[in-house]
């Protein structure tokens, strides 16, 4: 088992094709290893072993009868819960979904389908994807592969601990203030949000329409984008999808292997991205790796970009108000959980009952600001201000593209904090997003890989790169050289200094 589960998904992929490994095999191992880790970690909230093993077992013998299959056909795939699928429940991490089944797949759960790879769970999240730390579930936390004691970042910590603990080689999410992105720095993967209308929406429960972006996760950069070029593409269905021709992001990440592509590349780091109250050991990893970039020839420019200082309040603005209109639709009347108050009660009775019961103190917490934002008197003063700061920042960040190819950041400010240290005030929450929020307010692409580990506490630490609108390319021929260098610094790739294969790390004591 754990010979095909350490395999990279690339690799994985290539055994596959040469029929040295079945899809059943791989599938059977990695729902060995769910069974194995999964009661401690919490990734996932849905697996039917019955289900994913059918799939393998066409997979298998549509290979065996001679079919030309997609590259990665046979590979499992874990799928953030934000996502609809017909073979398991979809409930956005919420009370209100419970045991929801949708009569059709997300397109790019359809995708995926199609290109072969096997659906082997949904994993937890934040509900209705709101938070930074996968605490937020209504179904308990997901607990961090390198510290169970941890928290593993959010809204997606369910997507990325999957593919960090070796559960998944693969996994989709999506990624709204940095959803993919800041649980890929927390757990040591990998994870891009490409740019906004690159991967169709639809089918994806929700949250904030303008910011929402379907991405892929791995362990890899190359994983990434050969999971990237599955599910990117015009869909209809969509009405922000963008229609236009992407070119490989895997063909990209095999040219960036050559650290020399990084010659003359221009690197920009923005002085409002370095915020106050940098963890040392994360601020060491970072100007460490921009050292190396350096080295290679890269050339390092400061960047300053006035009004993303304000992005934080401009997000927490936006995202409540178009969340709470987005969230109108859990009425109890149409589908999900109905609770009827004693002696019946009229529909704005019940309606106002299950909303109570069904939502948890986040949603709660930002459908009450977005309807505030949104209320007469107040929009103009908070929503439409807001919408301003965005342009801003788009004209930020057009500046500075001028002068750069890439920007670079930490992807997080700190580590991995204590599971519950947050409780109780969430604006520190709120502020662990701030050097990825600015991406979506701009719908550009970005990206985290991991760089190494703080040294105060031995947790992973992340590099976010950001690229024009329409250049996800870009990125990944920059963060596939960037992993390079990294994995010859160390002697390994990062994945491989994981914690044990054996089980979930000694340090842990979960509750």
């Amino acid at each position: 088992m754990s010979d095909l589960i350490q395999l990279t998904a690339a690799d994985l992929a290539a055994k596959l094709a040469a029929r040295e490994v079945s899809s059943v095999e791989a599938t059977q191992a990695h729902l060995d290893r769910i069974a194995a880790v999964d009661g401690e970690l919490h990734a996932f909230l849905a697996t039917d072993a019955e289900a994913s093993l059918a799939a393998a077992r066409t997979i298998d013998e549509r290979r065996a009868a001679g079919e030309q299959l997609g590259e990665l056909a046979g590979v499992p795939l874990a799928i953030k819960d934000v996502l609809v699928t017909k073979d398991m429940p979809s409930t956005s991490g919420s009370k209100i979904l419970e045991g929801y089944r949708s009569p059709f797949d997300a397109t790019v759960v359809a995708k995926a389908r199609a290109a072969g790879l096997v659906n082997i769970g949904k994993t937890n999240m934040d509900e209705f994807a709101m938070g930074s730390a996968t605490e937020n579930s209504a179904y308990g936390p997901t607990h961090n592969q390198w510290d169970a004691t941890r928290v593993p970042g959010g809204s997606g910590g369910g997507s990325a601990v999957a593919v960090g603990a070796f559960e998944a080689p693969l996994a989709l999410g999506s990624d709204t203030g940095g959803s993919i992105r800041q649980p890929a720095a927390l757990t040591g993967t990998v994870g891009v949000k490409p740019t906004y209308g690159g991967v169709s929406r639809y089918g994806a429960i929700a949250l904030a329409s303008s910011l929402d972006q379907v991405g892929p996760c791995a362990r890899t950069v190359l994983d990434t984008a050969l999971l990237h070029d599955v599910v990117a593409g015009h869909d209809w269905h969509d009405s922000t999808s963008l229609d236009v021709s992407w070119p490989s992001m895997a063909a990209a990440a095999r040219s960036g292997v050559d650290p020399a592509t990084l010659q003359g590349l221009r690197v920009g780091v923005v002085k409002q991205l370095m915020i106050d109250g940098l963890q040392p050991g994360v601020k060491a990893r970072f100007d460490e790796s921009i050292a190396l970039l350096q080295a290679q020839g890269a050339e390092i420019v400061e960047i300053d970009a006035p009004h993303f200082e304000y992005a934080v309040a401009a997000y927490y603005l936006i995202l409540p108000a178009e969340a709470s209109s987005n969230l109108a639709k859990y009425d109890s009347v149409r589908f999900g959980l109905r609770v009827t108050p004693q002696g019946g009660g009229t529909v704005e009775g019940v309606m106002s009952e299950t909303r109570a019961a069904g939502f948890g103190a986040e949603v709660k917490r930002r459908i009450i600001l977005g309807t505030y934002a949104l209320s007469a008197g107040y929009y103009d003063a908070y929503y439409g201000s807001a919408q301003k700061v965005r342009t801003l920042i788009q004209r930020d960040f057009a500046a500075a593209f001028e002068q750069v190819d890439v920007i670079a950041s930490p992807t997080a400010p700190t580590t991995a904090w204590t599971l519950g240290t947050h409780s109780g005030d969430p604006m520190q929450d709120y502020l662990n997003d701030a050097t990825t929020i600015p991406a979506n307010l701009a719908g550009l692409p970005g990206m985290s890989l991991p760089i190494g580990t703080a040294s105060e506490d031995g947790l992973p630490v992340g590099l976010q790169l950001m690229a024009p609108a329409f250049e996800d390319a870009r990125l990944y021929r920059a963060g596939a050289a960037m992993e390079q260098l990294i994995s010859d610094r160390d002697g390994a790739p990062f994945w491989a200094q994981a914690p044990s294969l054996a089980g979930v790390p000694t340090r842990k004591a979960v509750a």
